[in-house]
């Protein structure tokens, strides 16, 4: 490697594959021991963590610190110490003799951090759930000029700070997500134009039902573009279905959703992170009366009685990714931090199988009203659209909620919505009371 190429690696920034620091620290032999675990990278000495170049000199005494630290990782692995102009490249091989320990301990590479792991755990790992085999083969069906999403690539590398002046191959490479010359599954599932082409099973599937149980569904969508806009899709989905409060603070008026918008996040995107590639199931949110479910295929990676205190990822390239953009915070934090926010409104139900997340939801008697109007409505020869059933569900939850925001929250034009709303005030489904800005709805029994 020169310094052209080292410097475009710094530029990328920490992640899976990589490593900054400004100089040897305590734990140098734990990153290497993460990185012979994972699938192999490079620790840079002389840079922080803001990418800011300061240098570091290899000296003799220095090399054979390292190589010392080395030696102490079991069974052995060779690395490659060099200095490339003013920095210090360590290039750490995929070790093909896992699991590795140093000073008795164990560490794998969880996005961009090295976490600890009990040696039970880690030969599991190993032995049971093909690490990173899925994320990291390399996609032959897959063409870089026809099915590659330059848009989708482009917001990314913009979100990520990523120097868009590099190559977009260079950029996949120092991501991890180019083998053997080809997109990996972990780049195709970020930057294709239609995910459903190469993995059916990666298709978000989102259903409403109409009380508790599945026997009634007002709305059903399946979402099939790529990861992040099928993200954004499920939580748009999510949240037009769900009731706000109204906060007044002194003179400001908010709009609060009964589960935080970053509650939700944060639990589906777990769901798409960890979940089984291999398996053919789908994940799948499923909004009740009185719940939202999140399912996702694939069981726990460790022991249940350690579940919200570790973290171990199926996909860390994926995990990588979405930490890039922020999508999750500090890796590993998201199930206390749901379990903080949410407390008794939450539950987990845990299979052989299948991981999901119940989030209790506020109001006992939601869309009870929305039920009654819409069964009332059909048994006088009314039939609604599924546009109208979602405008008399967020009626339901905010009866001061305006065509405007409707039209925001569903995407559509404001004339589309004051026209359902006609509708639904023709068939004596609503009515409004009071002014247009100062008033309310009234959903009609």
């Amino acid at each position: 490697m020169n310094k052209k190429q080292l410097r475009e690696l710094i530029s990328v920034g920490e992640g899976y594959y990589l490593e900054l620091k400004e100089n040897i620290s305590n734990n140098l032999g734990s990153e290497i021991c993460a990185f012979a675990n994972s699938s192999g990278g490079k620790i840079i000495l002389g840079v922080k963590d803001n990418k800011e170049i300061i240098g570091f000199n290899l000296t003799n005494q220095i090399k054979s610190k390292i190589q010392d630290i080395t030696r102490n990782i079991d069974p052995q692995i060779n690395i490659n110490i060099e200095q490339i102009d003013n920095l210090v490249l360590i290039e750490v091989p995929e070790g093909k003799q896992k699991p590795y320990f140093v000073n008795g301990h164990c560490y794998l590479r969880q996005g961009s951090n090295t976490q600890q792991l009990k040696r039970d755990e880690i030969m599991d790992f190993f032995q049971n759930e093909n690490l990173i085999k899925f994320e990291k083969k390399a996609n032959k069906d897959f063409n870089l000029e026809k099915d590659f999403n330059n848009h989708k690539f482009n917001s990314f590398i913009q979100k990520a700070n990523i120097d868009s002046s590099l190559s977009k191959k260079h950029i996949l490479n120092n991501l991890g997500l180019i083998t053997d010359d080809n997109l990996n599954n972990a780049g195709v599932l970020f930057f294709s134009h239609r995910i459903s082409k190469f993995f059916f099973n990666s298709v978000i599937a989102c259903v409403l039902y109409a009380g508790k149980t599945k026997s009634s569904i007002l709305d059903k969508q399946e979402f099939d573009a790529d990861f992040i806009s099928n993200l954004n899709n499920t939580i748009t989905f999510a949240l037009k279905t769900l009731r706000t409060e109204i906060i007044i603070d002194s003179v400001i008026r908010e709009e609060k959703f009964e589960i935080p918008e970053k509650i939700l996040r944060e639990l589906i995107v777990n769901a798409m992170v960890h979940r089984d590639y291999f398996s053919e199931g789908r994940v799948l949110i499923e909004i009740y009366q009185d719940r939202v479910e999140i399912s996702n295929p694939g069981r726990l990676l460790f022991d249940k009685s350690d579940f919200g205190k570790r973290s171990l990822a199926r996909n860390p390239l994926l995990v990588d990714l979405v930490y890039r953009l922020g999508y999750v915070e500090r890796i590993g934090s998201g199930i206390q931090r749901v379990k903080k926010v949410m407390r008794d409104k939450l539950e987990f139900d845990i299979s052989s199988d299948w991981f999901t997340v119940i989030l209790k939801r506020k109001f006992a008697g939601v869309n009870a009203g929305v039920n009654a109007g819409v069964n009332a409505g059909v048994n006088a020869g009314v039939k609604l659209t599924t546009l109208q059933k979602e405008i008399l569900l967020k009626i339901e939850g905010n009866r001061e909620i305006t065509a405007e925001t409707m039209a925001e929250l569903f995407q559509k034009d404001s004339r589309t919505i004051e026209r359902n709303l006609s509708k639904l005030k023709d068939v004596k489904m609503i009515e409004r009371v009071g002014s247009a800005k100062g008033g309310h709805w009234k959903i009609i029994k």
